[in-house]
């Protein structure tokens, strides 16, 4: 029997300690040593470190470094990598302890004068290959090291902050880009890389490249084949830079041949050094790793002990136990359980057979409230089989949300905040993306069993803090009973017609084609409009418009929206340019994109996320149908194909008037606010009349009502001077004025903004009215954008999250009012602050009344709270 495989790491250590340091540069000033030391960017790589060897489960490792600005690229090209913005000092001072943080870890670090970091890892991947059979794994921040992917080395590429790597094998490689490793090279060569200043030739891009490697398979080929190719200002370009082509092809050709010192034998990685890495630990105040090692390797794991059910008993049940279900992605809408478990203090069951799940006595388990993780999605996972779980006895996904916005709600988070268990995580165990498969059953079994033993771990921890916080009552009253009615809206779904998609994508089509050759008319040429470099030259080269209006990126001049919002008074084009992509958004997002999303019974069924923002506020995904445009009438009108999948029912739509602003009043208690609200005043008229010191409401012109609206949820975000001149098109001087008034007349507005700051500043977090919590980490920043961001944050959250807060008491209540009376009416759609129901017509005036009677009774303020309904055959309708 041959040795199993030996597996090599490789760490390209600049470009993932760059990535690191950005992916925690929001928080830098929560983490400083007590010397002042910034510990962003070496905790974030220790936490990629962990994830990889955790993963990749290495017995060799190495991270390679740039030795400096001067390599044997510099020497044949000067110009290389020149222009890159100064390396911030916050991320340099921290690179020595990089270096003695992998000491610490046992793990080796290498670099070479005249040599990057890619070369060294190029030359130890081929070393690999060469001797004995290695699997090799390569780690980076960019794209460089993707050449040396092949049959025995991945690359992978950081994406999102510090667990998220995208897998490049030759495969993957050639179903993404349609390219070989040899061929990336190529790639580079022809179209340049800015990042490093590479030239490539002008003007021609990732898209063009592709085209050419694919017709003429490589850099060499494209220049044998040129005189073949017609006459035309890409083959002139060619043939002009041709001498930087080849060049560009030498700079980005990893170099495998490097005189290094060290070789496979010297990176034989055997675990930390304990006693240095608790030290090095005290030093930069990292009390969760000092806690987790505890005579453990990063890569160490635990084991719980299970047993693999293929019967069930009356005696795996208990009162207290814990249930975990497992599927393989995130939307579990359409994808299938692939196994579970559930055990107590003594005892864990697991398996993957999932006809048990359908047997009486397991049904019967969960007819009880259980205990789990992620309450929402096992109830819509279970209702495809008949099973409908009671509300939760305790959700750790929920209670982990509620004590930390700041880290992910991930089960294996809860593992590493609340426990002494070092859980695995998912990516870990099942991979991503392509590679992403169900492991061997015992592998599964085990993991799922570690997750019981994280949930009974956890719980009394989590307990301890929510009670602490005073949250008890937000998890148990609010968050718990909110999950079970979200779950039955996701069951539900809502009726969409996919004829009435169709229609509209049609004349959306029509419209588009009809826009496209008004801007060509327009312009007098032909071109890409959603190429951002063609418009930017259309616009500021051929038309010539004023450069003072855009500015120079990278890639040419800017054509953001504010741009061309800017440009669109003074240009025909512009504004049809506007109007294009209003179109084209809709078309190709939504009446083309919800098509995608439509199931075989006919509805769609939206997911919600009720742990994703730190406000509190939900949002939904596959698809978002919180986000569908309704400014504009062709965004309104998509909500036609929405409706009632009975004949005789009816949508009707219930939203709040002004919470945002009624809870401002409530907050800040400003006897002006309040008194407009309780005299049932027109809100942003009364502003109008205060602000701009018009006599009489009659005499508030729609112009008057407008600004004053804009101030009105200006001031609600903490907008500038800067932002409402931008908003209403206004000199800032002016937008200065109007800001100063509002507090001169409404100041306890004004005392409320700095007593939540000032509050703010000395906890480091802000709650809404029902004690939930936004932890504000830059609220002490030296940064003045960074700290004025946090400032702004601090005052609109407790809004914006008391305000979300009040919609969930309203459907927690709403739903067991529905309940209670017996009606057949359900929710289907939580939009912000609006609730759309499905209501049979015999009893519309009924829950008409219901639903205005429980959403304005859902919490008492000093103001009145007021909600608004209709009906209709449509979502459109109904709105």
């Amino acid at each position: 029997m041959k040795d199993k495989k030996k597996k090599l790491l490789l760490i390209d250590g600049s470009s993932v300690a760059y990535r690191a340091f950005f992916a925690l540069y929001n928080q830098i000033d929560r983490f400083k040593n007590r010397s002042g030391l910034h510990t962003n960017a070496i905790y974030g790589f220790h936490l990629m470190l962990n994830h990889l060897l955790e993963r990749v489960q290495p017995t060799h490792v190495l991270v390679a470094f740039d030795a400096g600005k001067t390599t044997f690229r510099t020497e044949i090209f000067a110009e290389y990598k020149a222009g890159r913005a100064k390396t911030p000092d916050e991320f340099r001072e921290q690179l020595p302890y990089i270096r003695d943080m992998l000491k610490g870890l046992g793990i080796a670090s290498y670099e070479l004068a005249n040599y990057e970091a890619d070369d060294i890892i190029g030359t130890l991947d081929k070393l690999a290959e060469n001797g004995e059979q290695y699997e090799v794994t390569i780690v980076s921040g960019d794209r460089d090291l993707i050449q040396l992917t092949d049959s025995n080395t991945v690359v992978e590429i950081s994406k999102k902050g510090v667990a998220e790597f995208e897998q490049y094998t030759p495969a993957y490689l050639k179903e993404k880009m349609g390219i070989t490793p040899e061929q990336f090279i190529d790639l580079k060569a022809l179209m340049g890389d800015k990042s490093d200043n590479i030239p490539g030739v002008t003007k021609i891009g990732e898209k063009t490249g592709l085209r050419l490697l694919g017709d003429y398979g490589s850099l060499e080929g494209v220049y044998e084949n040129l005189e073949s190719f017609k006459a035309s200002k890409m083959k002139e370009n060619l043939i002009n830079d041709k001498e930087q082509a080849f060049l560009s092809k030498r700079l980005a050709t990893i170099d495998t041949q490097v005189p290094i010192a060290i070789g496979l034998d010297d990176i034989l990685y055997d675990g930390p050094n304990t006693q240095e890495l608790l030290s090095f630990y005290d030093e930069m105040e990292f009390k969760q790793f000092k806690a987790a090692l505890d005579g453990k390797t990063p890569q160490e794991s635990f084991a719980a002990a299970y047993t693999e059910v293929s019967r069930l008993t009356e005696e795996m049940f208990t009162d207290d136990q814990y249930f975990y279900f497992e599927v393989l992605g995130e939307n579990y809408h359409v994808e299938p359980i692939i196994g579970f478990a559930w055990g107590n203090e003594r005892t864990i069951y697991a398996s993957a057979d999932l006809t048990l799940l359908e047997e009486p006595l397991f049904k019967k388990a969960l007819s009880r409230p259980i205990k789990t993780y992620d309450f929402k999605r096992s109830k819509v996972l279970l209702s495809r089989l008949g099973i409908d779980l009671p509300q939760a006895a305790f959700d750790s996904r929920l209670a982990k949300y509620l004590l930390s916005t700041v880290e992910n709600n991930d089960i294996s988070t809860i593992a590493r905040l609340y426990t002494d268990l070092p859980l695995e995580t998912d990516i870990a165990v099942y991979g991503k993306g392509v590679k992403r498969a169900v492991p061997e059953k015992d592998s599964l079994l085990a993991h799922l069993a570690k997750k019981i033993r994280v949930l009974q771990e956890s719980e009394k921890v989590m307990l301890d803090k929510l009670a602490q916080n005073e949250q008890q009552n937000l998890l148990f009253d609010m968050e718990l009973p909110l999950a079970d009615v979200l779950a039955k809206m996701e069951i539900a779904g809502i009726a969409v017609q996919k004829s009435t998609l169709k229609e509209m994508e049609s004349a959306n089509q029509k419209a588009i084609d009809a826009l496209t050759q008004e801007i060509y008319d327009l312009a007098g040429t032909e071109f890409n409009i959603n190429s951002p470099k063609q418009l930017g030259e259309i616009l500021f080269d051929k038309l010539q418009l004023p450069l003072s209006m855009t500015k120079k990126t990278k890639t040419g001049y800017s054509t953001a929206v504010d741009v061309l919002e800017r440009l669109a008074p003074i240009s025909p084009v512009v504004s049809k340019i506007l109007e294009y992509r209003q179109v084209a958004k809709l078309q190709s997002t939504y009446i083309v994109g919800l098509q995608d999303f439509i199931q075989s019974d006919g509805k769609i069924h939206t997911r919600y996320l009720q742990d994703l923002t730190q406000t509190g506020r939900l949002s939904s995904v596959d698809p978002n149908l919180q986000n569908i445009p309704i400014r504009l009438e062709q965004g309104r009108l998509i909500r036609k194909a929405f409706v009632p999948d009975e004949k005789d029912a009816l949508l009707l739509s219930s939203d709040y008037s002004q919470i945002e602003l009624r809870v401002l009043a409530h907050i800040s208690q400003d006897e002006h606010l309040i008194a407009a609200f309780r005299e049932g005043a027109d809100i942003h008229t009364s502003t109008a009349m205060r602000v701009f010191g018009i006599g009489k409401a009659e005499e508030v012109t729609p112009n008057d009502r407008r600004n004053a609206k804009a101030v009105n949820f200006g001031i609600v975000y903490g907008i500038s001077d800067y932002g409402l001149a931008n908003n209403l098109g206004i000199p800032r001087k002016r937008a200065k004025q109007y800001i100063d008034t509002y507090f001169e007349r409404y100041p306890g507005i004004k005392h409320y903004m700095e007593r939540v700051v000032r509050e703010a500043k000395d906890k480091g977090y802000v709650e809404t009215l029902f004690k939930r919590r936004r932890e504000l980490p830059d609220i002490n920043s030296r940064n003045f954008n960074i700290r004025n961001f946090a400032e702004r944050t601090a005052i609109n959250s407790p809004i914006q999250g008391s305000a979300a807060d009040i919609l969930k008491i309203a459907m927690i209540n709403l739903d067991r009012a529905l309940e209670a009376a017996g009606l057949q009416s359900k929710m289907l759609l939580q939009v912000h602050d609006e609730i759309v129901l499905q209501v049979p017509k015999d009893e519309l005036e009924t829950v008409k009344n219901l639903v205005k009677q429980t959403m304005e009774t859902a919490i008492e303020l000093s103001v009145p709270l007021v909600a608004d309904e209709s009906a209709g055959q449509t979502w459109y309708e109904a709105k």
